[in-house]
C-alpha cells in the first residue's frame, strides 16, 4: 500500500457493501486482508486457507474453534489457524466483527 488509509470506524464499516455469509472488504495490501461483517454466518464456517484474526467490534456471542467454545465480547481478539473449523453461535443482534486474513495460503495438513 502506497498510502496509509483513513481510519475506519465501526459505524462506517457497517455501511460497507456485504452479502450475508460474506464479509465486506475494508482494504487489502499484499497478503494482508482486512474485512468487516455486521452479521457473521451462524455456526461453523468452511475452514479458510489462511490464518485469520477476529476482533469483536460490538455485541457478544460464543466463538467455537475446533472443539473449544468461548464467550466473546467487544475488544476480544480471536485466532483461527488455516484449515481449523471455527464459527460463531448465540450472538446478539448487534454482533459485528473485524476479520483479518494474513500470510500465505497454507496447504491442507496431512
Amino acid at each position: 500500500m502506497d498510502q496509509t488509509p483513513a481510519p475506519v470506524s465501526v459505524a462506517l464499516a457497517r455501511t460497507l457493501p456485504w452479502k450475508p455469509g460474506r464479509s465486506a472488504e475494508v482494504f487489502i495490501d499484499g497478503d494482508l486482508e482486512v474485512r468487516f461483517t455486521p452479521a457473521p454466518t451462524k455456526g461453523m464456517q468452511t475452514p479458510h486457507q489462511r490464518d485469520e484474526l477476529y476482533v469483536i467490534a460490538a455485541g457478544s456471542g460464543r466463538y467455537r474453534v475446533e472443539d473449544r467454545e468461548t464467550a466473546v465480547g467487544p475488544g476480544d481478539l480471536l485466532f483461527a489457524a488455516a484449515h481449523a473449523p471455527h464459527g460463531f453461535v448465540d450472538f446478539t443482534p448487534d454482533f459485528a466483527i473485524w476479520v483479518v486474513f494474513y500470510g500465505p495460503v497454507k496447504p491442507q495438513p496431512g
